[in-house]
């Protein structure tokens, strides 16, 4: 007789669950979750709306359910999975947040009620923000020169969209992004400037959808051009000056000998002879004057147009010598 009772209740226990399993087969979801784009490390959240003496709601990712729901508490099986309510009207409004996304996360989401073939579904995005750098770090740059700017971005999922912020003075700025042939993950922009003074140049990475940026900032300090390598100009152009001087004034006073020059040391000769003088007196400096170079055309004076020399007896002074040609 124990055991009758016993059995009995079971099936009156069985009874009441598929009751309530048929009374709510006669839900509906009304508005099922909507596309989410979210950011690896972040949360994303989705929303049902379902009207009201609903029993069971299921969340599933990719197929599998993560997540599920009685009108009293959340069944979580992972502590990434959980769960918000909201009354809105007389309807309900259930809210899955998945907790630090990941990249793996990526994938169909469906909110389902039990005992009933229809269900609502959404699609996650997850995007990852990788690094972005400035290899050169902070750089000096020569005035008025042109010069170039590299940012990467590396391991972005999808490749972010790369632009510059200057805070510079310049006469000319310009830039180009693009792909990393062997990485998919990874761009490169170029900034090419021409810097009149100091400041900032920032490399800005924005996600195209999720309207959220990284940025990096490098200082820009603008020097004169060297003086010194206009200083080593001015030398060896002035060298070279000299050294052309120098050939000028040695072709100049190159020639041949003069055959005709007599020197003016006295001599002792048969025609007259010189009287003594005063020890005090002095004896003009001698100067020498040599014919400039005429050229391979020019004759040599032999000994038969050798100058006269004569002297004047009657007064102490020297005579110069003259030449004839």
């Amino acid at each position: 007789m124990r055991d009758a009772g016993r059995c009995r209740g079971i099936l009156a226990a069985l009874v009441v669950l598929a009751g309530l399993a048929a009374c709510g087969s006669s839900n509906e979801i009304i508005e099922g979750p909507k596309n989410v784009t979210a950011l690896k490390g972040s949360e994303a959240r989705f929303n049902c709306t379902i009207s009201q003496g609903w029993k069971l709601i299921m969340w599933a990712l990719k197929g599998t359910v993560v997540l599920s729901i009685t009108p009293t508490e959340p069944i979580i099986t992972n502590d990434r999975f959980t769960a918000m309510s909201y009354e809105e009207g007389s309807n309900f409004i259930s809210e899955m947040i998945i907790h630090n996304v990941q990249l793996s996360d990526a994938g169909q989401i469906k909110c389902s009620l039990q005992n009933s073939d229809r269900d609502g579904s959404a699609f996650l995005s997850v995007q990852v923000m990788g690094r972005l750098f400035i290899p050169e770090g902070s750089l000096v740059v020569m005035e008025d020169k042109p010069c170039n700017v590299t940012c990467r971005a590396l391991g972005w999922t999808p490749l972010p969209r790369l632009s510059w912020e200057i805070g510079v003075p310049v006469s000319h700025s310009s830039y180009s992004s693009v792909r990393e042939p062997e990485d998919l993950q990874s761009a490169v922009s170029v900034l090419a400037l021409t810097p009149q003074g100091n400041g900032t140049v920032t490399c800005v990475a924005e996600m195209k959808r999720l309207h959220v940026h990284k940025s990096v900032t490098v200082n820009l300090t603008v020097v004169q051009p060297p003086l010194e390598s206009s200083y080593q100009s001015e030398i060896r152009k002035s060298a070279n000056m000299k050294t052309n001087k120098d050939t000028s004034g040695t072709k100049l006073k190159s020639g041949n000998e003069n055959y005709g020059y007599s020197s003016d040391e006295p001599r002792t000769t048969k025609t007259a002879s010189l009287p003594a003088r005063s020890s005090e007196s002095s004896v003009p400096e001698q100067r020498v004057s040599r014919q400039p170079y005429q050229g391979s055309d020019q004759h040599q004076l032999g000994p038969a147009s050798r100058p006269q020399v004569s002297f004047n007896v009657a007064s102490p002074k020297k005579v110069r010598n003259v030449t004839l040609v």
